[in-house]
């Protein structure tokens, strides 16, 4: 059977295909009168397919434009579609009063909806306001780019997005707020364009530092790891996590939470072996990526890496984030 191209609930735009859809129901099956909980509905992809193999399914999400996408669902499965608004790093107290649930799937970043709407300010590939607010509420990116000193800035663009050149960047986005405040996407675009350069066939200059910004906006990587051990605490033994992550740094943190010894100091042979804590996760899959088929319809799936698990009897942790490798700013408070 070829792979489904399923396009996202979507009444009054054009089709979002969700990433590792077959991979991601394939996780998550048998689905007949299962409980699953889509802790980033979007637009509804994901929610759909699962509620057409049979599940019963809780969809949450902080964005408030998701609204038209989720109705659609109440209306067409009616019974079987519920949704919540809020952050999926609560999913556990979100969902609790529709339980037990049996799975739980995660798509993290931002969604191709989001960056077809210029007005969110996601995108450099289009002119916008400087935002990047998932949920509309707090702190900008242009509010980052306008008050960060050079220092902070570069530690930020470094550590959230890989991004080699940041000091220099943040020397000419500084220097460019200087003459007026950078308002809109493609003026930062130009800026840290004009900073590094670009080379024909190479991705966007732009692209590490607006993912870095974004992370800053949303919190993401607390985000991350919050939704995570709400999954923990939420599934009782059995109940299946399905992660997608669209680049190395989530990939690291949700690796490492499957498996805690993966990050973890490696034991000498020649000393007393200390014991491992129990494992909360069994029956770790190997990661998962979109095959060629996949890449040539959805060419933003290029980065997508899929990783799922079972949950174990063991009681759940408490929250931590040490051994999970999550990026930290350098000189952060």
């Amino acid at each position: 059977m070829g792979k489904r191209s399923m396009p996202e609930t979507s009444p009054n735009a054009g089709p979002h295909v969700p990433v590792l859809l077959d991979e991601v129901i394939a996780a998550l099956s048998p689905l007949a009168g299962k409980r699953v909980v889509d802790g980033t509905f979007g637009a509804g992809g994901y929610s759909r397919a699962l509620l057409e193999a049979g599940a019963v399914v809780i969809g949450i999400d902080r964005d408030p434009s998701v609204k038209p996408f989720a109705d659609a669902l109440m209306a067409e499965f009616e019974g079987r579609f519920i949704f919540v608004p809020g952050t999926f790093s609560e999913l556990d107290t979100l969902a609790a009063e529709h339980g037990p649930i049996d799975g739980v799937v995660l798509d993290i970043g931002v969604s191709s909806m989001q960056l077809d709407q210029a007005e969110r300010g996601f995108s450099f590939m289009r002119d916008g306001p400087l935002d990047m607010r998932m949920s509309g509420e707090g702190e900008s990116a242009a509010d980052l780019v306008n008050t960060l000193d050079v220092e902070p800035l570069a530690n930020l663009l470094y550590a959230f997005g890989e991004e080699r050149k940041s000091r220099r960047i943040a020397q000419f986005i500084v220097a460019a707020r200087e003459v007026a405040p950078i308002a809109t996407t493609l003026e930062l675009a130009r800026i840290i364009e004009k900073a590094i350069g670009r080379k024909p066939g190479d991705p966007h200059p732009a692209t590490r530092s607006f993912q870095a910004l974004r992370i800053a906006v949303n919190g993401e990587f607390d985000q991350l790891v919050e939704a995570l051990f709400a999954a923990e605490r939420l599934l009782a033994e059995g109940g299946r996590l399905v992660v997608v992550t669209f680049h190395s740094l989530e990939d690291r943190i949700v690796k490492r939470f499957f498996d805690p010894d993966k990050g973890g100091p490696a034991q000498s042979r020649h000393l007393p072996q200390v014991e491992t804590e129990a494992r909360r996760w069994v029956d770790v899959a190997k990661a998962v990526k979109p095959g060629e088929a996949e890449l040539g319809r959805n060419p933003r799936a290029r980065s997508s890496i899929l990783r799922a698990a079972t949950r174990s009897d063991a009681a759940a942790r408490p929250v931590r984030f040490d051994g999970l490798g999550v990026p930290q700013v350098r000189g952060a408070a």
